[in-house]
């Protein structure tokens, strides 16, 4: 189950006990991905998810409300990338009641007709907003992260959560709620629709928590902890490898000067220093500087046994002119 799911999954495991709260989920999720469609001589407004659970609960949130003798329907619909996604299809006539109490349908005197602004009036409470906020997260987001604990391989991506919308004042209204609680998006057009999306991870940590999906908070966290220590154990192997590969390649130049000097005039032309120093390297070709001076049985410093090993490749240099 991806990371989107599974945290819409999880915030659905809650229910409202407050009226209002569930009202303003039911509108935040009609607001954010509701399609109006005409069959025959009905008008539904239709919303397509992923999560089937997300039928079940707002029939209770129905019933509890509108008793009943209302009820929505479903239909498994599309499958797109392996995944089932669901329709949800609320015919208008029926569930007048509802819509107008939702701000997403009005009465005038010209009969009815659809708002797509959000209606504030639902919003007053500090827990109805969190609840719309909620609502939206259900029906309009998605993200990109993937858990490394899930796929069991490294996920090298970064962190994006985004809001897709076909209105772009929807966006705009909903992103002025969201600053509210600190929680800044950017919007950009897409295609034919609109994105807000957030990439701070920071960010989407807040979003997250403010819509009830602690153990996701919990669950991207630790993906945060496990992607910085496998990053730091890269930097770590990665130094160690580049030193192994500077001390080889080190030793085979050195070698390589010495076999150059005994082919020539022989190591026993050399001065003592240089000879026992040569012996050492010949004998250990694939220690670092400081397993040599552990190894050697006269007092070195690092700094004078490099100055030594330099001194034989120059020696050799001036022997291959």
């Amino acid at each position: 189950m991806s990371f989107s799911r599974s945290s819409k999954e999880e915030i659905l495991k809650v229910e409202f006990e407050d009226d209002s709260c569930a009202l303003a989920f039911l509108s935040g999720l009609i607001h954010s991905c509701g399609q109006i469609e005409k069959s025959g001589s009905k008008i539904y407004i239709k919303i397509v998810s992923d999560v089937e659970s997300l039928f079940s609960y707002c029939q209770k949130i129905i019933k509890k409300l509108y008793g009943d003798n209302v009820e929505a329907e479903i239909s498994e619909n599309y499958n797109i990338n392996k995944n089932t996604y669901f329709e949800i299809a609320f015919e208008v006539e029926k569930f007048k009641p509802l819509l107008l109490d939702v701000g997403v349908v009005e009465i005038s005197e010209s009969g009815l007709s659809f708002n797509f602004d959000i209606d504030n009036h639902l919003l007053i409470e500090d827990e109805a907003k969190r609840a719309f906020i909620k609502g939206v997260y259900i029906g309009a987001s998605t993200s990109s992260i993937k858990l490394s604990a899930e796929t069991y391989q490294s996920c090298g991506s970064g962190y994006h959560l985004e809001f897709v919308s076909q209105s772009h004042k929807f966006l705009i209204d909903f992103s002025n709620i969201l600053a509210e609680y600190n929680i800044i998006g950017k919007i950009f057009e897409r295609k034919n629709s609109f994105v807000l999306y957030v990439k701070d991870v920071n960010t989407i940590q807040d979003l997250l928590a403010l819509v009830g999906a602690n153990e996701s908070v919990l669950n991207l966290s630790n993906e945060i902890i496990t992607r910085e220590l496998r990053n730091k154990v890269n930097r770590q192997v990665n130094c160690i490898n580049a030193n192994i590969n500077k001390t080889v390649e080190a030793s085979m130049k050195q070698v390589n000067a010495i076999n150059t000097i005994i082919n020539t005039i022989g190591l026993e032309s050399l001065p003592e220093d240089l000879q026992e120093v040569a012996v050492l390297r010949l004998a250990n070709k694939e220690e670092s500087l400081d397993e040599l001076i552990k190894l050697s049985t006269i007092q070195l410093t690092r700094s004078g046994l490099n100055h030594r090993f330099r001194k034989l490749i120059k020696i050799a240099s001036s022997l291959e002119e």
